[in-house]
């Protein structure tokens, strides 16, 4: 059994490279989950995966840690690719396995719609180790000549279950069936549905089934407080409970996306500052969003479950069901964003007369009674705190992997495509400089007429000075610091 492992549960007893550990312990990582425990020697032993594993498990981390340890440097071509169900999975999923992978100095591009393809195409044509995406910008890419399939020893379905739930199906198995036959495959699902249990049976052989069932949700962790309103005054009521609450971090949940944008310009014209994620919004804003919610730019987001789906965020204080969920499953997982990694929360329910059947199906589910109580009027003293907190200017949280990019520097040079310029032209030059070697050099993103190149080891400052007047491609070119990747 591939769960049997030693007591002293440690990411060390899997024989990983220093590169990992010492990439692990910089993003805090302390302890291997269940999930990590199982799926990480697995990987690691060349099995295919089936696993069955809850939100919020871990699973991101159990899936990337044996593959970049796995992944040879030296390749140019992918040898791994993720596939995501949405876009902000897919750069969630990237960015955790980028920074994993941050001391191996390998590169994981993301790809998916709403950014222009020719872009992601350029990408591709300089080395990339592991790929990140959505099946159809991933089908596109494959079907341009863009992404090769050849050197792919890995391959990983990410939320299967919502990415059938989606339309993808097709996509996936034409990917599946592409793929060489030698490659590892890992499939990861909330739940393992007929369909789910079709496509292993079809096209992964050999599994290793692994089961983790969602940990029973400790009674203190999440405080539940259900709320009647009136649709018609529902809004003023929701501002008397947000006064009340006057939560740190905080989700609001809404039905539609036209819910959302209705309650997010309320708010703005209450002069309470939030921001909202759903479907129809522009990529880049979603994008955006995401990352100014992850660093305390606004404390209170409001999104619809699709925009939100699978999208993780730390410490959040409190998750507000402005609309009452429409099915039992998701009344669970919205209020499970919050009271998370032994937290306490908070989950406060709007509820009109319309909502009294699902909160029953909800208490049915839970197998536990909610009572509805009356809802809060807003004392003056409570409201002052309120706005006074509303005045204050959030603490910025730094990204996650800050740690992993100090004694890095980040150079422009001026010249790229447009200039026929390679890396090979700029890892020359730069290992000419007396005392610098290759392993001081990290990733190498060349543009239309700009290039990028990572300098580690905190010699970014000497190779900057000596640059200026050394000639790169038979030319001085101009050379300057910029910020990380």
């Amino acid at each position: 059994m591939w769960n049997n492992y030693q007591e002293d549960h440690a990411f060390s007893n899997y024989q990983l490279s220093e590169d990992i550990l010492t990439a692990l312990e910089l993003l805090g990582y302390q302890k291997p989950t269940d999930i990590q425990e199982t799926v990480i020697p697995a990987i690691l032993a060349g099995k295919n995966i089936v696993a069955k594993a809850p939100t919020g498990s871990g699973k991101t981390a159990a899936f990337a840690i044996p593959i970049c340890e796995r992944v040879i440097w030296e390749e140019n071509a992918p040898q791994a690719l993720i596939l995501e169900p949405t876009r902000e999975l897919t750069v969630q999923v990237r960015d955790e396995i980028f920074h994993i992978a941050r001391k191996k100095r390998l590169k994981v591009p993301a790809v998916f719609g709403g950014f222009p393809i020719d872009k992601q195409m350029q990408t591709l044509r300089q080395k990339s180790h592991i790929v990140v995406g959505t099946p159809g910008r991933v089908m596109d890419l494959i079907r341009r000549g863009s992404l090769k399939l050849e050197k792919i020893s890995y391959l990983v379905l990410d939320e299967a279950d919502q990415m059938l739930d989606m339309g993808f199906i097709d996509e996936v198995k034409e990917i599946m069936e592409m793929i060489p036959r030698t490659s590892r495959i890992s499939l990861f699902s909330a739940t393992l549905k007929p369909e789910i249990q079709q496509l292993v049976d079809e096209y992964i052989q050999d599994v290793v089934l692994i089961m983790q069932e969602p940990e029973e949700m400790p009674v203190p962790a999440i405080t539940q407080k259900l709320y009647a309103v009136d649709s018609e005054h529902k809004y003023e009521s929701f501002l008397d409970i947000l006064i009340t609450e006057n939560p740190e971090n905080c989700m609001i949940f809404c039905g539609t996306r036209e819910m959302v944008n209705v309650l997010f310009q309320k708010l703005r014209r209450s002069r309470v500052f939030c921001g909202m994620l759903h479907g129809e919004m522009e990529q880049k804003e979603r994008l955006r969003t995401v990352d100014a919610f992850r660093r305390g730019g606004f404390r209170f987001l409001i999104a619809t479950d699709v925009a939100a789906r699978g999208v993780d965020f730390e410490d959040i204080t409190h998750v507000i069901n402005y609309d009452f969920p429409t099915g039992r499953e998701t009344y669970v997982h919205r209020i499970g964003r919050t009271g998370r990694n032994g937290k306490t929360g908070t989950a406060v329910s709007l509820v009109c007369e319309e909502d009294r059947r699902m909160l029953g199906m909800v208490e049915t589910y839970m197998g536990q009674e909610l009572p509805v109580s009356e809802c809060p009027v807003r004392e003056e003293t409570a409201e002052k705190v309120f706005w006074k907190r509303q005045r204050e200017k959030a603490e910025v949280r730094s990204r996650k992997g800050a740690a992993l990019q100090q004694g890095i520097l980040r150079l422009s040079i001026g010249g790229g495509r447009k200039s026929k310029m390679r890396a090979g032209d700029i890892v020359g030059t730069i290992c000419s400089i007396e005392g610098v070697e290759v392993a001081d050099i990290g990733i190498i993103d060349i543009r239309e007429s700009i290039s990028y190149v990572e300098i580690l080891n905190q010699k970014g400052a000497y190779v900057l000075a000596h640059l200026q007047d050394r000639p790169i491609k038979g030319k001085i070119r101009k050379v300057r610091s910029g910020h990380c990747f």
